[in-house]
């Protein structure tokens, strides 16, 4: 069990506070501002990358049990927090190459920085977590910031930068971004700690989330929906925020070391799909605090160039995929989760789209090629409607839609404008209260936004036959529409969109062209065009043939035969603007990689070529 240690003060960080990080501050001044709050050391039977797992255990089928179903503790909660995030990012089936053709899971031990940091003006924190190796390279000082992908926990990048990272003697830096995995059960009155475990609104004093509750209000709450931060409008911030904090971590770590700058202490910055928008923001701000950047199939909006806000094309795909995916030869698809079950919910679909005027057509036939040049004119590939299946499969679409709307209006609990909200729900998806076992393992499980983990999507406009298509309808009307909560939403939006990185940083972007969830059409291919067109001569850009936005999806069969994982990709990005930052090298230049999926065997470098 890691030992602990409990510091007096929960820390707030101001980027005000931490301005001294910059230049080489007295000492112990800036150290003693912003000192973590919490501390745990891993080592022996535990680690930093696999919380001791390793690959095996990474591997294993279930996660890591608790001694105590009804209780589990930090060090618990912690390794399964980690369990489930490597297996969220990771291709880690036996044939996927991972640990043998890329990828590293050697042991780590070190200690782990944990602290709530709030940007000024916002409502909530966001979690920043630091870990620091042993075999720290005080000589070669590095620091590694990864913001979770997607809407994930602050472990969620650590499949990302740790195992380049940790193993070289850098430390990494997470966060959150002011999303996670902090739920709320409204119904008892409980959140999150900062260490994991539940503590109760209005008594503990560490909860990484305490929303304002309306009276009577039941359910579930988060903080990406929740917060009314918007948070993706902060994402660069967050990413410097965890920066200072790892340089005040460091300090702590090695006080004779000390002080830890941004002038002494290379900075480099990573992440993936939302991640990887997260550090394209950080890019963008002042100052030369950050010393590279490598974005992968980021979520970014900029201003022209065939650019859409994610909620835009993730409205119209929730809409329009299931019935254009008809036009489609069904052999050209990988298969989704229950095909046979949904391809007669997409007839379906067809049809109630006919009827209510958004597609054409007196057949099926008919009305899925409507639906599909639809979607073909506003600027989606085949390439991205195949793998876009996957996201149809599991209801992703409206589970991105329902969460950002309330994200984007900053709508707090029981005030979103389609009537959205979040529960524990019975098998006829009925409201619940959740079970104290449900409740106990959403941090260390969830995702960060719902359907899963026990919390369902509750929609009040369900209505038969085609029951989700009425509140799809009222999301897609949030950002087409005029009234005042669709201004709300486009506004939110507009806060999100990404300005230029600074001249003289080396940005990498990486992306798979089959991407079917942050299609590279409308996002990297924009970012990279507006970044040429502004100068900015040090953005280069990979794309990854034959790659789509899951690598943890290609170990279902029908994925893994047929697409490449990105994470080499990322990794070899890193590789090469380290080596560039240490003078062995010119950035690489652009390339397009043919990359290919394993087919029926298994994973070879041969099939994951790198660009010379």
């Amino acid at each position: 069990m890691p030992r602990q240690t409990r510091l007096p003060l929960l820390f707030l960080l101001g980027t005000c506070l931490l301005s001294a990080c910059a230049s080489a501050p007295t000492p112990g001044s800036t150290a003693a501002m912003i000192e973590p709050q919490r501390v745990t050391e891993h080592r022996g039977s535990d680690d930093l990358l696999t919380a001791g797992l390793g690959l095996d255990g990474l591997r294993a089928m279930a996660p890591p049990a608790f001694a105590d179903a009804a209780a589990p503790t930090a060090a618990e909660l912690r390794r399964r927090a980690i369990w489930n995030n490597w297996r969220g990012i990771a291709d880690l089936s036996p044939t996927g190459g991972y640990g043998t053709v890329y990828g590293s899971v050697a042991a780590v031990p070190g200690r782990e920085y944990a602290a709530l940091a709030r940007l000024p003006g916002a409502k909530q924190p966001h979690r920043v977590l630091v870990q620091v190796p042993d075999a720290f390279d005080q000589a070669r000082r590095c620091v590694v910031v990864a913001p979770a992908s997607g809407s994930r926990g602050v472990y969620g990048a650590i499949a990302v930068a740790g195992p380049w990272a940790l193993p070289r003697g850098c430390a990494v830096a997470y966060t959150d971004k002011g999303a996670g995995t902090d739920y709320v059960d409204l119904d008892a009155g409980i959140g999150v700690r900062l260490d994991g475990t539940p503590g109760r609104l209005g008594e503990a004093v560490d909860l990484a989330f305490a929303p304002e509750v309306p009276a009577g209000a039941t359910g579930v709450a988060f903080k990406h929906a929740h917060s009314q931060d918007n948070p993706e409008a902060d994402w660069g911030r967050h990413v410097k925020q965890a920066a200072e904090f790892a340089l005040s971590a460091l300090g702590q770590a090695f006080p004779a070391a000390g002080p830890f700058t941004f002038d002494n202490t290379r900075v480099i910055a990573v992440g993936v799909s939302n991640g990887g928008g997260a550090v394209l923001r950080a890019a963008e701000l002042d100052g030369g605090w950050l010393d590279a950047v490598v974005a992968g199939e980021p979520n970014v909006l900029v201003e022209g160039h065939g650019s859409r806000p994610l909620y835009d094309f993730s409205t119209e795909a929730a809409l329009l995929m299931p019935c254009a995916l008809l036009h489609l030869p069904a052999d050209s698809l990988p298969q989704p989760p229950l095909r046979a079950q949904v391809e007669p919910l997409w007839t379906l679909r067809c049809a109630t789209l006919q009827a209510a005027g958004l597609v054409q057509g007196a057949d099926t036939a008919a009305q899925a090629r409507s639906a599909y040049e639809q979607m073909e004119a506003s600027g989606w590939t085949d390439e991205a409607l195949k793998a876009g299946a996957l996201s149809v499969g599991f209801d992703l679409w409206r589970s991105v839609a329902a969460t950002y709307a309330s994200a984007y209006g900053r709508h707090g609990i029981g005030a979103h404008p389609c009537g959205f909200s979040f529960s524990a729900q019975n098998p006829d998806f009925s409201a619940r209260p959740a079970t104290g076992a449900e409740r106990g393992v959403w941090w260390s499980d969830a995702a960060g936004i719902p359907p899963g983990n026990g919390v369902g999507i509750v929609d009040t406009k369900l209505a038969p036959p085609d029951f989700t298509l009425p509140g799809l309808q009222c999301l897609r009307d949030l950002y087409t529409g005029q009234d005042a909560a669709a201004a709300g939403v486009r506004e939110g939006i507009a806060a999100t969109r990404a300005a230029m990185p600074r001249a003289d940083l080396p940005v990498l972007v990486v992306h798979g062209s089959d991407d079917g969830l942050v299609p590279p059409a409308f996002t990297s291919d924009p970012y990279v065009a507006a970044a040429r067109a502004a100068g900015r001569d040090q953005v280069r850009y990979w794309q990854v043939r034959n790659a789509e936005h899951f690598d943890a999806f290609l170990a279902l069969p029908a994925y893994g035969a047929r697409y490449a994982p990105m994470l080499p990709y990322v990794y070899a990005a890193l590789d090469r603007v380290a080596a560039h930052l240490d003078g062995q090298g010119a950035l690489p230049a652009d390339a397009v990689i043919e990359a290919r999926g394993r087919g029926a065997g298994a994973v070879d470098a041969a099939q994951l070529p790198l660009p010379q």
